[in-house]
């Protein structure tokens, strides 16, 4: 849906930035998240290191993050195919130092710690915030911890707080949708809440 401007205004496309990721189940039991960033200008620009035309990237970088139901990351790969500078692909390597953190709350700022302002790309750090919400939608309805042989019911044995608890208007803690939600992952056979 567009939003409609007003009748005496008009406006002229400057910029336009694409993001992209899309969630994996592979064969060895991980999950992968590729997220992808694409920056480009509507108009012919003249940058420090080179004329870049119409529609060209300004930014097209790519990160293939692995990880577990856990949400502990396994691998993490940063690719700079573009930059508007011959620098900008220097840091693709110091995205590994998140293999080992776990997505959750804290995240972004555990990621800010370790990649952000210059020890990192601003563009990559940002793109791991929606390529982090992926990975929670990828793994939404996974079943998570198997049911034991002969357990006479799920709904007997205590079950943790379900995570997406207070991360929305939705799914506030004193909201109807909580409600139902609890009481239906408590009776569930399928643990698709952690």
């Amino acid at each position: 849906m567009t939003i409609p401007t007003h009748p005496r205004t008009t406006r002229k496309l400057m910029h336009t930035r694409q993001v992209t990721c899309c969630g994996y189940e592979r064969s060895d039991g991980l999950y992968e998240i590729e997220g992808r960033l694409h920056d480009s200008k509507a108009y012919d620009s003249v940058m420090l290191f080179k004329d870049l035309p119409a529609g060209e990237p300004v930014h097209q970088m790519r990160l293939t993050l692995v990880f577990d139901l856990d949400m502990v990351i396994h691998e993490l790969e940063a690719c700079t195919e573009v930059g508007p500078t011959p620098y900008c692909a220097e840091v693709n390597p110091v995205y590994a130092k998140l293999v080992g953190l776990k997505i959750g709350p804290g995240f972004k700022k555990r990621v800010f710690e370790r990649v952000g302002g210059s020890l990192g790309c601003t563009h990559l750090t940002e793109l791991l915030g929606p390529m982090a919400t992926t990975a929670f939608q990828t793994t939404f309805f996974v079943e998570r911890e198997p049911r034991e042989p002969g357990q006479d019911s799920e709904s007997n044995r205590p079950q943790p707080k379900p995570w997406i608890i207070g991360t929305c208007h939705a799914y506030r803690p004193d909201g109807k949708l909580v409600r139902m939600a609890w009481y239906r992952a408590r009776r569930s056979t399928m643990r698709c809440l952690p």
